[in-house]
């Protein structure tokens, strides 16, 4: 693949197809006559497609061009066919499906296609021959379709593949296609192919079974050992006609596919051998997010090394990841990684699985600063963000909820809503951060500005942002299944949080981009936008009017209060989060947040035991339930085996892994003090419950790390700083460093901390108890053992708050109970504080 840019007037070719959804073939012929310097092949399409010249595949590149807002903006991409041309009689044969482009966008019953008209193709090949002269040649009329061996195919519902159907040499000169259609042409106006500059989709992995499993009902179910997103490629041998059925999901229920959470999509390919000898398929337009395949109707016995699972993503170079010895912390990291591969596919979705998989914003809004470390996506989300900027334009300044916005049906879709517009002001500030962009910024600050003058209207002259849908903090794990918008944070602390943000966000790019008076006026409406959050929304004692962890999270690492108010919320932070028993009481909006601001604030014992958590909801839960990914809920599955109720369930989601970028600046202290990690700021914190952690990331001078390990009580610390750039080093003693490139260590002494025990019992406060972890799970223990449902009840339900005593959730239980507690507390060893 090669790079040519394409002006206005320069594209010649007309979209062509069939004039049905279905599958097709499209070949076109031409002479060639003269000797050729260069022959560039153009080519593009509503719907997704490959292409062949003279029988050869061009590239390994799939689901071409991928998906854009397809009603302004299409991708093409283009090709250096020279070396693929011969004197004589050439011919350009392309594969068509379609893709997203004919897909039924919706949820349930709603959906709906939301692109009209049939899938079409389109290819400019550009002769330059060696006297200077230059040909073209075209999709038009005079090309020719046909059907092939793709019998049905949508990203939904699988593909469908019938090997009788072959058609051998269809792309070739010589292939008589008189018996094929003339192709129909296909109008869309104004629409100008663009040569692509994102990452291609490709295949980048293949994963052997793990495990063959029988069902319970008989079936023959595959374990990959990893939840992933592509397909299955097989190696079958049998009986023409016979057609095996493949059908993929994330978990299993009752020992059988769990599928129920896939709502409308299918998910299930179908091959249909020809019969002659051993055959090898994948599907090529479709994509599943599964760990599990049943495998139906097998010809003979089946061997797992004829199945192996093949991983599909946009192909953008891995530049960061995190590592520490503890286990359940390193799966769970590794599982941010596999949600996000999954999950940026074409566009940023929600989710690879069900019928969705969707641009939703706000998930790539809380999500770009880990995904920015983790890997080189500034292209990726440059081109999705020329999406959003043309849907805005269209929504009429309004970020819709998710790019490309095809869900029209969905009430307030139009409407701007808080966290979720905002990717706006934030994905572009975190690709000038983390990568230097600032074309970035220039590209969207018309878009940036835009969005918050929409926001200063639609909230008055209080600068409170107090109406229309929110979505608030989303999925708050105290919210009901099927109303996952019931935060305990008021919704309007949220917005107006977000509008700060967004406004201070854009008068620092207007800075940047030299735009003075703009960066004078949003600067000033931020001012403006704090005070009224602090007037309206905290008490001079530091108390947020919604007393909830995201509200005080939101305020401390956004900046919206001062230093007196800041410390008093750290304060209240902390209680709030020992009031939960250290399990996670935050959704979309506060979780990626909550330990920044915890260890902000001086409370990195908090985040410690909140990261460390596995009871749930918690991030290492679901890493506990065999978890491989992330999951969109904090118990997508239950801890007995079965899947959430919710009818919104999914078992690979990236939001929720967002705290990850925390892993990487704060615990391993590897963090941009200028853009593009040209000054690196290099500060770790010590967790009491990690023995050591280290991160990584390829910056555009060359590998930074930063690596702390316990030997003791003593602490080493290794640096390494590329060329040509720089860190600014600040160890937990304090002592600070200006380094240059090289590898650098200190060792430092910091003894462990742990806390005194005295004489524990029943009127022992409920915040020492939980403090001490060694105290809280003799307790529950105790009372697991006599009744375990009054046992899970009292893990649920009780309040660990400093005025109570341990009695007072326990007032009704049995002397048996109390008696096994006080027990079970007499028996623990004192302790001196350390």
């Amino acid at each position: 693949m090669t790079a040519a840019a394409l002006e206005p007037g320069q594209w010649h070719a007309r979209l062509v197809g069939s004039g049905s959804e279905d599958p097709q073939l499209i070949r076109g012929t031409f002479e060639l006559g003269r000797d050729i310097r260069r022959a560039l092949l153009y080519t593009t399409a509503l719907g997704a497609y490959d292409v062949e010249v003279n029988g050869v595949a061009l590239s390994d590149t799939e689901l071409k061009p991928g998906w854009t807002s397809y009603q302004w903006r299409l991708n093409a991409d283009v090709h250096d066919v020279t070396a693929h041309l011969r004197s004589g009689t050439n011919a350009i044969g392309i594969v068509l499906t379609g893709g997203w482009y004919t897909e039924r966008f919706g949820f349930r019953d709603e959906a709906r296609r939301f692109y009209q008209g049939p899938p079409a193709a389109a290819a400019q090949l550009v002769l330059e021959y060696t006297d200077g002269t230059e040909d073209l040649v075209v999709t038009g009329e005079t090309w020719r379709c046909g059907s092939g061996p793709v019998v049905a195919a949508g990203i939904y519902q699988g593909e469908a593949y019938d090997a009788r159907l072959e058609v051998p040499d269809w792309s070739d000169p010589c292939f008589d296609d008189s018996g094929w259609a003339a192709v129909s042409g296909v109008d869309a106006p104004g629409v100008l192919p663009t040569v692509r500059s994102s990452p291609p989709v490709r295949a980048v992995e293949h994963l052997p079974v793990q495990r063959v499993l029988a069902t319970p009902s008989g079936k023959t179910v595959l374990d990959f050992g990893q939840n992933l997103v592509g397909r299955l490629r097989i190696r079958v041998q049998g009986d023409r006609g016979h057609t095996v059925t493949l059908r993929h999901a994330e978990v299993l229920e009752n020992g059988e596919l769990g599928v129920r959470p896939l709502r409308n999509a299918a998910a299930t390919d179908h091959y249909t051998l020809s019969g002659d000898g051993e055959e090898t398929w994948e599907p090529r337009w479709t994509f599943h997010g599964f760990r599990y395949a049943e495998v139906e109707n097998w010809p003979g016995e089946f061997a797992p090394e004829h199945v192996t699972a093949v991983v599909v993503h946009s192909d953008m170079p891995r530049t960061g990841g995190f590592t520490t010895s503890h286990a359940l912390l390193q799966r769970f990291h590794d599982n941010v990684v596999w949600g996000m591969r999954g999950n940026f596919l074409s566009i940023p979705t929600d989710c690879p699985q069900r019928d969705e998989r969707l641009g939703w914003t706000g998930d790539m809004q809380v999500f770009a600063p880990t995904a920015s470390f983790l890997y080189d996506c500034d292209a990726f989300l440059r081109s999705w963000l020329q999406d959003v900027r043309l849907e805005q334009k269209a929504a009429g300044g309004v970020v819709p909820m998710v790019v490309p916005a095809v869900i029209p049906q969905v009430p307030g879709l139009s409407e701007p809503v808080a966290a979720w517009g905002d990717a706006i002001t934030v994905v572009p500030s975190v690709l000038w951060e983390r990568f230097g962009d600032l074309d970035a910024l220039r590209e969207c600050f018309e878009a940036m500005a835009t969005w918050v003058d929409v926001i200063e209207a639609r909230s008055g002259e209080s600068l409170l942002w107090q109406d229309g849908l929110q979505f608030g903090d989303w999925l708050d794990p105290d919210a009901p299944p099927e109303r996952p918008g019931e935060a305990k944070v008021d919704a309007d602390i949220v917005a107006t949080a977000y509008f700060f943000r967004s406004a201070e966000l854009t008068g620092k790019a207007a800075a940047l981009i030299g735009r003075e008076a703009d960066a004078r006026h949003y600067a000033g409406l931020a001012d403006r936008a704090a005070a009224a959050f602090r007037d309206a929304y905290v008490t001079p004692m530091g108390r947020m009017m919604s007393d909830a962890p995201t509200a005080y999270a939101l305020a401390i690492v956004f900046g919206l209060v001062e230093d007196e108010q800041r410390d008093a919320m750290g304060r209240r932070l902390r209680e709030l989060v020992r009031a939960s028993g250290y399990r996670i009481s935050t959704g979309f909006v506060g979780t990626p947040v909550i330990c920044d601001a915890l260890t902000a604030t001086g409370h990195a014992d908090a985040a410690s035991r909140l990261l460390t958590q596995t009871e749930c909801p918690s991030w290492l839960y679901p890493v506990t339930m065999g978890a491989t990914t992330v999951w969109e809920r904090w118990d997508s599955m239950l801890e007995d085996g079965s899947i959430n109720p919710g009818q919104m369930t999914s078992f690979n989601h990236y939001a929720l892994g967002a705290v990850a970028d925390w892993l990487h600046r704060e615990v391993a202290g590897l963090a941009p003090l200028e853009p593009a990690y040209r000054v690196i700021g290099i500060a770790p914190t010590l967790l009491a419950d990690l023995e050591d952690a280290s991160a990584w990331h390829e910056t555009p001078y060359g590998t930074a790390s930063s690596r702390w390990w316990r030997v003791g009580d003593r602490v080493h610390f290794r640096v390494e700083v590329p060329p040509n750039a720089t860190a600014r080093v600040e160890l937990p003693s304090g002592a600070t460093y200006d380094i240059g490139s090289g590898v650098h260590t200190w060792v430092e002494e910091h003894r462990r901390s742990s806390p005194s025990r005295g004489a524990l019992s029943l009127s022992t406060s409920l915040a020492e108890i939980i403090d001490d972890i060694e105290a809280y799970q003799a307790v529950l223990a105790a009372i697991r053992a006599s009744d375990p449902e009054r046992g899970e009840v009292f893990r649920r339900t009780t309040r660990w708050t400093p005025g109570r005593q341990l009695r007072e959730p326990l007032n009704k239980a049995p002397l048996r109970i109390l008696e096994a507690i006080e027990k079970a507390l007499a028996s623990l060893p004192a302790k001196s504080n350390r």
